[in-house]
């Protein structure tokens, strides 16, 4: 089920609970029946002053115009992600290791376009679409409680450049300077003395739930899932602690940041 069709059985659930056929919902919100009547079949989409309507009509908080305009993202994202945005908006913390790419929680429009046109498997329309996905992702470190999030990266990702742009990495860097800042986010670098270590083998992230639960999320050449398995949560946690161990300290790290956004003017 797509995400547009879980609004749309929502909306046709409330207006049954309440006792109404599509006329008199239609009356209630100040549209025609025929307007509800093609929103809940599908043949015309609802739209955020639709949303906002039947907000006030029934005085729900404004939880349709919330839900209209998350459930929209998440239709932007492909679909083996959905479920892992899912988790992001729930999660209290998230601890993520990635020694490729900037982490898209953190990554600059400039640089999620790019590294998303240099695999040349995308057309222009589903490149603009992933990357308003990832930068709305991103608002969950903006909210009022945002999750902790701790990032341990590979020092080559401050040095790979992405479509031979340096100012799409100075920006970058700047911007990873400047989240690093933050209170509720900790940037780590692995530095290049290090050599081989672990993490090396691939990207991940560990979610902590609110009931202190945890979930995984890993990549490979030809899929990317949420892990939930004892065994495998075990795993990605040892590896965790072994990146951690081979990073530098917050300040350290944040003063290597700086310096490679320096290199890139």
């Amino acid at each position: 089920m797509t995400a547009a069709e879980i609004l749309l059985d929502e909306l046709r659930r409330l207006r049954t609970t309440r006792g109404l056929n599509q006329e008199e919902f239609g009356r209630l919100i100040s549209y025609s029946g025929t307007h509800v009547s093609a929103v809940e079949t599908g043949s015309r989409p609802p739209t955020t002053d639709y949303a906002a309507a039947i907000d006030r009509a029934l005085q729900t908080g404004g939880i349709f115009g919330r839900l209209l305009d998350r459930l929209s993202v998440l239709d932007l994202a492909p679909p083996w992600l959905r479920e892992w945005i899912s988790v992001e908006e729930q999660a209290t913390a998230l601890r993520w290791y990635e020694p490729v790419f900037v982490p898209g929680l953190l990554q600059t429009e400039g640089y999620a376009r790019a590294i998303l046109h240099a695999g040349g498997q995308l057309t222009p329309e589903q490149i603009d679409q992933r990357v308003r996905s990832r930068i709305d992702r991103q608002s969950i470190l903006n909210r009022e409680n945002p999750p902790h999030l701790v990032v341990v990266l590979d020092v080559a990702v401050l040095r790979r450049t992405v479509n031979d742009s340096r100012m799409i990495m100075r920006e970058q860097s700047e911007h990873l300077a400047a989240a690093a800042e933050l209170p509720h986010v900790r940037i780590h670098v692995v530095p290049e003395e290090t050599g081989l270590y672990p993490g090396l083998q691939g990207g991940f992230i560990l979610a902590t739930m609110p009931d202190d639960s945890a979930l995984g999320h890993v990549d490979s050449q030809v899929r990317s899932e949420t892990v939930s398995g004892s065994a495998e949560i075990a795993t990605l946690q040892r590896t965790w602690e072994s990146v951690v161990r081979d990073a530098l300290p917050r300040k350290l790290s944040l003063a290597l940041i700086k310096e490679a956004a320096l290199t890139w003017t």
